[in-house]
């Protein structure tokens, strides 16, 4: 207790003959002190005590880490994240993510998108068409050119799930436990961070609920959420159908878009192209254009060819293909278009671009605003946080 008249004295130096020299009031400065002292007290609001809420103070950098994104395939699939395929049928969307399962088990880029620093087990849980499933990973390693002894940390689970249960939360957690137990086994993997459900009308009608339900889409959605809370945040894909009419989207109740963090939308006939149509932090717009190639392997009981079709892993959205699909430019236009494809992926702010255009002849701001504004109304390209970047 502090009296009148007493004031603060210095601290004395260190005794070197102390015992407990840590203890000694002058052993750390004081900023030192008090930011183990803050430490320690907002610590102690996320310890998760039985029965307790955890609490994240959002003071200075604590919460910076935990809420840093990290990717596997980078601007599409996301620990922690929930993304939905869907396509009509035949629309190619199983095909593709068996794509993506290879690619993510044995870390390598998707369609020139960076993989991760290690290679990631794989859970497909397949509840209609596993023995497709299991053919199309097959496909990709024999086209590999990879024997049949090489691991590969990809598990395929057959049978129908009813995840509109709570009681199939612990099944799914055990069986992606087994699965990390073999993969960590292997190579430099020791997780699993991508788990495939295919499809996710099937999730909801294996326990009797409607897709058109918002109810029972919001019971699949908590279950995951459970599941994903339990095995430290892996990434879950859904495979899904677009309705009768694919301009509108997803079949069944609209809440699927706001229950996942990206919604990639499958179309065209011959070429293919992704496109994401939802996401919380990346651009709407084409992903990548691809088509389907048959694969053979081996012959049958009646000596005729076994074959599978399959993603191509290269993006076909080649330039001769653009140029007969892009609409007329003006001479302007033309110009634009060509300073910002030079940019690359990074893209060039306004104030850049409209430099670089300035610099190439086209001297007016008025004159950049109607070019810009062209080019985006004829999807050509588009504008995220300050930055404009070319389309696919």
């Amino acid at each position: 207790m502090k009296h009148e008249n007493q004031f603060a004295a210095d601290i004395p130096p260190l005794d070197p003959n102390d015992p407990f020299p840590d203890t000694w009031p002058g052993a750390k400065p004081r900023e030192e002190q008090e930011r183990d002292e803050r430490r320690d007290r907002l610590s102690s609001l996320k310890i998760p005590h039985r029965a307790a809420l955890r609490l994240e103070p959002l003071e200075s950098n604590f919460l910076e880490d935990d809420c840093a994104k990290a990717h596997i395939i980078k601007g599409i699939f996301a620990w922690g994240e929930t993304s939905a395929w869907i396509a009509p049928p035949g629309g190619l969307k199983s095909a593709l993510l068996a794509s993506a399962a290879i690619s993510i088990a044995l870390n390598q880029p998707w369609f020139g998108r960076r993989a991760p620093g290690n290679p990631v087990g794989v859970v497909y849980f397949a509840l209609e068409r596993a023995d497709l499933v299991k053919r199309r990973l097959i496909a990709h390693r024999r086209k590999m050119g990879l024997p049949e002894s090489h691991p590969i940390p990809i598990v395929v689970q057959s049978g129908m799930l009813d995840m509109m249960n709570p009681a199939t939360v612990p099944m799914v957690v055990e069986a992606v436990e087994r699965a990390e137990k073999y993969f960590s086994q292997l190579p430099e993997c020791h997780c699993a961070g991508l788990l495939i459900f295919d499809t996710f009308a099937k999730m909801i009608a294996a326990g009797g609920g409607d897709e058109n339900s918002a109810k029972d889409q919001g019971r699949v959605f908590a279950n995951l959420q459970r599941i994903k809370d339990a095995l430290g945040n892996p990434h879950i894909a859904l495979i899904g159908h677009t309705g009768k009419d694919e301009a509108r989207g997803a079949r069944g109740s609209n809440a699927l878009y706001g229950d996942v963090d990206v919604l990639v939308t499958i179309g065209g006939d011959t070429i293919k192209t992704a496109t994401v149509t939802k996401a919380n932090d990346i651009p709407d717009g084409p992903l990548f254009s691809f088509a389907s190639e048959i694969i053979e392997f081996g012959t049958d009981e009646d000596g005729d060819p076994r074959t599978v079709n399959i993603v191509s892993d290269e993006d076909i959205s080649s330039q001769s293909e653009r140029k007969s699909a892009e609409p007329k430019l003006s001479t302007n236009q033309r110009v634009m278009y060509r300073l910002l494809s030079d940019a690359g992926p990074t893209g060039l702010t306004m104030e850049a671009w409209n430099d670089l255009a300035k610099e190439n002849g086209i001297a007016t701001k008025q004159r950049h605003y109607e070019a810009r504004m062209a080019l985006k109304d004829k999807g050509l390209v588009r504008e995220y946080a300050g930055v404009w970047r070319v389309n696919g």
